[in-house]
């Protein structure tokens, strides 16, 4: 329905702010990318796909969409200003270089680098290009809770903020997850792939513009018969505004009714927040839970009405050359962040 909508309100504006073009559809996540953009003000041209399958759930949600030939046949048409992806891991900062050496700029699902050597060509062209290389941390820009907390944090709310507590668990459902999921080198470690949701909050939220990883673990504890896989993974970091704990894993129990229960706790030092993203536990219905307690009491949040902007700055930046949806900066620290973390994580395993 949102999709619908998305389509409905683009064809009643007069003019499309940008037009944009998605190209690999590997990951759910692009609905929502796709999205963001047209609540923004874009106008969605065309997409590519190399799966058939995923090409056709693609084309009914969004039928404005045109399927294209080729990648080349987006990256060569000069009135495309964006490309949108959720490729496999692994194919999607090469696929960014060359949308950047097109003129265009990206927005990619996370992780949207996989490697430290991808990471050192992205950066390489991006300062050549001056394009925008943005990844979309949907549990920060797309979690309405998440939006109000940093809007809270940074009007003081809880005083200083001193460390960020990520908690990313999620249910695996391995029938429905594709070759490439369990395969270490396409999907980038756990580490690099789930936490780095995480990795973006602890900079945000504590405001460090340095930050180190103090120590980091990755282990398969519980999936012998996929050997590619990493099940679970937490880090520990400093930072030059606040420190930092992620803990993520595939052990959400099919019992829980939605696919994980993400937690944001944001310490400072006048009272602390809580965010509960997907879910209350046996407490109130739905999502987007945020708790607040300081020195006066706790005090439940509405979130319901709080506005998803990522989209809308993205535009501007794209037409303005600002960077108001995300820096550049912040958007590498976090990604060289998770890939230190991942890199030199011990190997952690269970006494069997």
């Amino acid at each position: 329905m949102d999709g619908f909508f998305c389509a409905i309100t683009m064809t009643t504006q007069t003019k499309p702010r940008i037009r944009f073009s998605v190209i690999g559809l590997n990951h759910g996540h692009i609905n929502g990318q796709t999205e963001a953009v047209l609540r923004g003000g874009g106008e969605l041209v065309s997409f590519f796909a190399k799966e058939a399958d995923l090409a056709a759930a693609f084309s009914k949600r969004f039928p404005q969409a045109k399927l294209a030939r080729s990648e080349k046949e987006i990256l060569e048409d000069k009135t495309i200003q964006l490309v949108v992806s959720a490729s496999i891991p692994v194919e999607r900062a090469p696929l960014g270089v060359e949308v950047m050496r097109h003129g265009k700029d990206f927005m990619v699902d996370k992780p949207g680098i996989t490697t430290l050597e991808q990471l050192a060509q992205v950066r390489r062209v991006q300062e050549q290009t001056h394009r925008i290389y943005s990844i979309m941390y949907s549990e920060r820009f797309e979690n309405r809770a998440t939006v109000k907390a940093a809007e809270l944090a940074r009007s003081g709310a809880i005083g200083k903020v001193i460390q960020t507590i990520g908690l990313g668990p999620h249910r695996m459902n391995p029938n429905t997850r594709p070759a490439w999921f369990f395969e270490r080198e396409k999907y980038g470690g756990i580490l690099c792939d789930i936490a780095s949701h995480q990795f973006d909050q602890f900079l945000y939220f504590t405001g460090s513009t340095k930050a180190e990883v103090v120590a980091s673990q990755v282990g398969n504890v519980n999936h012998p018969q996929w050997p590619g896989l990493e099940d679970f993974g937490d880090a520990m970091l400093r930072g030059d505004g606040g420190a930092g704990y992620i803990r993520v894993d595939w052990f959400t129990p099919d019992g829980l009714p939605t696919w994980g229960d993400t937690r944001l706790t944001v310490i400072g030092t006048e009272g602390y927040m809580e965010v509960r993203k997907n879910v209350d536990i046996a407490g109130k219905a739905g999502a987007n839970h945020l708790f607040l307690t300081d020195h006066k009491g706790v005090q439940r949040i509405d979130c319901t009405d709080v506005p998803l902007t990522y989209g809308e700055k993205l535009i501007n930046d794209i037409l303005n050359r600002t960077e108001t949806a995300m820096t550049q900066t912040h958007c590498f620290l976090a990604t060289e962040l998770a890939l230190k973390a991942q890199k030199q994580a011990q190997r952690f395993n269970l006494k069997k």
